[in-house]
């Protein structure tokens, strides 16, 4: 297990009801649409593809699908196409004699094919086995209209009869999906790109981050489907550079700026439903990134300030927040109680990241405070720059041009990435570092997620190893999608596909907000 649930049920939070209903009045709309199945499907086995399982075409034709009749064990597999958000609906029938006993139905929906092969009597990962996309149902008459109450993240619907009785057999007819989205796909910039590969990666991403766009930025609409400040600055960065619906990312600021704790603190989290909460889980990180995507709303939309005058004290608590973990020295001091996340393994070390990520956010706080006159800015930038300078003098090694980090003074690529993202060096520095991680610290280990690839991309493209960062892209991503991905996965090891960091990959979140940055880096560093 490489994350700990937090349990902090001594907190108390603030409500500040002007900033949530600003955070209501910026919802977007969601836009929904009717989608059919493009065909009946089989589940095969192709060692190509995720888990040893793929999908073909049926022999048997979808538009014929209410002339096959299912008995006790028969089962029918309904591909869509493509990921899609949302309620599914059928129509179910019986032919033969009268129904003298209830049908007993399984429904399983799945995002990928290996979902499909998973047993959910085999479930034994540490994550709620409540999350599995799998429905057992008796229905005592026929004909009737089947509607899930509940919301599915799935290309793949297979139907299975557990029992009928032998006097009759089950017929299926329209199934659809009623899809969800706040993304407007009129909106959509023009991400081409010359390169194939890329643009097919740009293509997955967009349906990646569509897919999440809910009345907030979901991190996954399969598991968790709540705003994840982390999930959130990526999913803006993106948003920016495609659908740009400015709303949202102003409704997910409102909300996080309108519920911190008493002493001022971010919720790493907030639920939206059934009622708006911001859960007990604080990253020290994730705090600081409310700065970043504060700022980076600004940058994207200069003209509106509102948003800026509105929250500025809370990113300015953040900061002072962390302040108090920063020592004469400038070394910030990590505690168990308030931690960094950097990443999802715990299989590195991590205070030279959280070192850098602080100097990062910290530099994006300066310049909104030079925005807003603030008073002790001169404060702030010297705090900046003792940072900087421990960061130089005892956490570089010039030596080996790399970042230490911890007591064991380990050389992991995340401290790279972060004190580059951070601009601790110069850019030739910076070229340096990034040279001699490749040649020791590549390829990367230990690290499994979209998200923290996205940041070795970016310290890539930055550092001006433009080619490098593409192949990563490439190499990664791209992986993904040879691997069956119509939308990016919340973790991905190449070394190891199969890799769960809940112990099971039936509760792994196939469409997962922080896998959507390549569209977002392309269109920055390419186009």
């Amino acid at each position: 297990m490489a994350f700990t649930f937090q349990i902090n049920n001594d907190v108390k939070f603030k409500h500040d009801e002007k900033l949530l209903i600003k955070a209501e009045e910026n919802t977007p709309e969601i836009k929904h649409k009717t989608v059919k199945p493009e065909c009946i499907a089989e589940l095969i086995n192709d060692d190509k593809k995720l888990g040893g399982y793929g999908i073909k075409k049926s022999q048997r034709d979808i538009k014929n699908l209410s002339s096959y009749k299912l008995k006790r064990d028969d089962s029918i597999i309904l591909d869509f196409g493509n990921h899609y958000v949302g309620y599914f609906s059928i129509d179910l029938d019986y032919t033969g004699s009268p129904m003298d006993a209830p049908l007993f139905l399984r429904i399983k929906f799945a995002e990928v094919p290996v979902e499909l092969a998973e047993k959910s009597s085999d479930y034994d990962g540490w994550l709620s086995r409540s999350w599995i996309q799998e429905e057992y149902i008796h229905l005592d008459e026929l004909p009737k209209k089947l509607r899930l109450p509940r919301r599915y993240s799935f290309r793949y619907v297979e139907i299975k009869v557990m029992d009928t009785s032998p006097k009759y057999a089950t017929v299926f007819l329209n199934p659809e999906v009623c899809s969800e989205t706040s993304a407007d796909y009129s909106k959509l910039k023009n991400n081409s790109v010359n390169d194939t590969e890329l643009k097919n990666i740009c293509d997955v991403s967009i349906r990646t981050l569509a897919e999440c766009m809910q009345d907030v930025f979901e991190d996954g609409p399969k598991r968790d489907r709540r705003l994840w400040i982390g999930d959130l600055r990526l999913q803006a960065l993106a948003g920016y550079a495609t659908f740009d619906n400015k709303d949202i990312v102003k409704r997910c600021l409102y909300l996080f700026g309108a519920m911190p704790t008493e002493e001022g603190k971010i919720s790493a989290n907030v639920f939206v439903k059934p009622k708006i909460q911001p859960d007990d889980t604080f990253l020290l990180d994730y705090s600081l990134f409310f700065i970043s995507v504060l700022y980076d709303y600004i940058n994207a939309h200069p003209d509106d300030k509102e948003v800026l005058h509105d929250l500025y004290k809370v990113a300015k608590i953040q900061i002072d927040l962390t302040l108090k973990q920063i020592d004469e020295n400038g070394r910030l001091k990590i505690t168990d109680e308030y931690p960094v996340f950097v990443d999802w393994s715990n299989e590195f070390d991590k205070d030279t990241a959280g070192q850098a990520i602080c100097i990062y956010a910290l530099r994006q706080f300066i310049s909104l405070a030079e925005m807003m006159r603030e008073k002790d800015l001169l404060l702030y930038k010297k705090i900046l720059d003792s940072m900087i300078s421990f960061s130089r003098k005892e956490l570089y090694d010039e030596r080996r041009h790399l970042f230490v980090s911890g007591k064991n003074k380990e050389y992991n690529i995340a401290s790279q990435v972060w004190m580059i993202l951070a601009k601790v060096m110069s850019e030739k520095e910076s070229h340096t570092i990034m040279e001699v991680a490749i040649k020791e610290l590549f390829p990367v280990k230990g690290i499994a997620t979209p998200y923290m690839y996205h940041h070795v991309a970016e310290a890539l493209f930055i550092a001006g190893m433009t080619d490098e960062a593409i192949n990563l892209i490439k190499s990664y991503w791209g992986k993904m999608i040879k691997m069956g991905a119509d939308t990016f996965w919340e973790a991905f090891d190449p070394d190891k596909p199969d890799y769960s960091p809940y112990g099971n990959s039936i509760v792994s979140s196939y469409c997962h907000a922080w896998g959507c940055t390549p569209v977002y880096l392309i269109k920055k560093y390419l186009i």
